[in-house]
């Protein structure tokens, strides 16, 4: 008997890159491929890149020089990019990185183990021309459901596992196979952009936007659960624009409540809102749903209003607070996160001062500042008014310097709160670590539960915060909470 193919697959990026690595292991593994951890163990090293921006890219390629460095050394014979970045530059980076013995794009897919077969045998295959993915769909939102069957949208997979792949019972779920023991795990809730932000590639490459159906999101949750997941974050470029395409845009109003009745899901996240497209209905239900987790990740990236405008966005800073107030006046302990953009061409010091106006007034939980930088083929990089490196480093470092201030101070403003801890790991040196429900994994933060030994992965604890450390929160589980957890079994 042959021995077993192995596949090690390294993921770099967003959610939305770890569940399509795992919808590549579904296949893989449909197939025959052995799935293994480490890199160094696996006839092929598959790493899923991510090209949002230059120090994604750039950790995408050390990945990858990191893998072919296994080559020669032991079992690793090739190494493979995917995912956003060799679907972005295709051709253009197989020539600029020899390491690397293919560059799948999107369309290959579908194809996976075919060409891993093919490039581990010694063959070549050819690394594609990248196109405008937004193409590749009917404008119209409402048509794109009948025409996406010949585009491959990854995360959109076929519905069903083949016989073997999926649990012998229950619900089947879209090919896709875990990678981890994790109680958290992300669900495509769609795919792709319709927006034109100037600054931002990903729909060129992403392709334009297009919902699941809402009986393949909670098929998938229903088989999470099986394997043990008890919180489910719904990703995509934006969320607030699902069912648009599939003929009611507030389908995921209607969608969440049955997303939380899935028996063992103890929390539903949504991550990826866009401020300008939020709805009275929308966030009755975020706020109002048991279960559902009142968290608001809101794009807001600038609050100056110029610089909204160059970037073709909506809003401004009384705007944005006026949101905010109402999001609070219906679940004051919502939790709140948002990104932003300093350095923008032709941001002044008035439009830095509103922005920095804004991060005062808007008590959010978690911030991400990043500097502007060119990404080829955007609008922005053509605009006039850009600013010297020099100076964008600076904005960074100063507005960088008040986000971590006050998310310090949220994160206290929170002392004395009784929150929800869904626990993550349980180590004896760093103890038992969760995150409370306005702490979406990876990006806000944790929660260090004190006097909890006996509690295992996976476990809902009721907790009152007593003390914070930066963005992270120090909590004690309630008189009987550890027990409810037990006799709940």
């Amino acid at each position: 008997m042959p021995e077993r193919r192995t596949v090690a697959l390294v993921t770099l990026g967003c959610a939305r890159n770890e569940v399509d690595s795992e919808e590549l292991a579904g296949r893989l593994e449909a197939d025959g491929w052995q799935l293994v951890k480490d890199a160094a163990e696996a006839d092929v090293a598959v790493v899923n890149t991510c090209g949002f921006v230059e120090a994604a890219k750039k950790d995408s390629v050390d990945a990858l020089l990191e893998a072919s460095d296994l080559k020669g050394n032991g079992r690793t014979k090739a190494v493979v990019a995917v995912g956003c970045m060799a679907e972005r530059y295709g051709k253009e980076l197989a020539e600029a990185l020899p390491e690397a013995d293919g560059v799948l794009g999107f369309d290959d897919y579908a194809d996976i183990s075919d060409r891993l077969q093919t490039i581990l045998s010694g063959g070549i295959h050819a690394p594609h021309t990248p196109r405008d993915r937004r193409k590749l769909l009917p404008i119209s939102p409402v048509e794109r459901q009948q025409a996406k069957a010949d585009v491959v949208i990854p995360g959109h997979g076929p519905a069903d596992l083949p016989e073997g792949v999926a649990p012998a019972s229950g619900p089947r779920a879209p090919l896709r196979r875990r990678l981890d023991g994790s109680p958290v795990a992300s669900v495509k809730l769609a795919s792709g952009c319709d927006r034109r932000c100037s600054f931002c590639a990903i729909p060129s490459f992403r392709g334009s936007f297009v919902s699941r159906r809402p009986s393949d999101v909670l098929n998938e949750t229903r088989w999470l659960a099986e394997q043990g997941v008890k919180e489910v974050m719904l990703v995509s470029e934006n969320n607030t624009s699902y069912g648009k395409d599939l003929g009611d845009i507030r389908l995921l109003e209607s969608l969440l409540p049955e997303l939380a009745a899935v028996d063992g899901i103890e929390r539903i996240r949504v991550s990826y809102l866009q401020p300008a497209e939020m709805r009275p209905g929308l966030i009755d239900v975020l706020t109002g749903t048991e279960k559902v987790a009142p968290y608001f990740d809101l794009s807001f990236q600038h609050s100056a209003p110029g610089v909204l405008r160059a970037m073709r966005r909506f809003g401004d800073t009384d705007r944005f607070l006026q949101l905010l107030d109402t999001i609070r006046s219906k679940a004051p302990e919502a939790g709140v996160r948002s990104n932003f953009i300093v350095g923008f061409p032709g941001e002044t010091e008035d439009d830095l001062a509103e922005l920095e106006r804004f991060l005062d007034a808007a008590r959010l939980d978690a911030i991400g500042v990043f500097g502007y930088s060119d990404e080829e083929g955007t609008e922005a990089a053509g605009f006039d008014g850009k600013l010297d490196e020099d100076v964008v480093a600076e904005r960074l470092e100063r507005v960088t310097r008040l986000a971590e201030e006050l998310v310090s101070q949220r994160a206290e403003e929170r002392i004395g709160e009784t929150v929800r801890v869904l626990v993550e790991s349980v180590d004896d040196e760093e103890g038992v670590l969760g995150r409370a429900a306005h702490q979406a994994p990876e990006t806000d933060g944790q929660v260090l539960l004190t006097g909890a030994e006996t509690v295992r992965v996976g476990e809902m604890v009721e907790a009152k915060v007593t003390g914070a450390q930066g963005v992270d929160l120090v909590a004690q589980p309630l008189p009987g909470a550890l027990g409810r957890e037990e006799a709940g079994r």
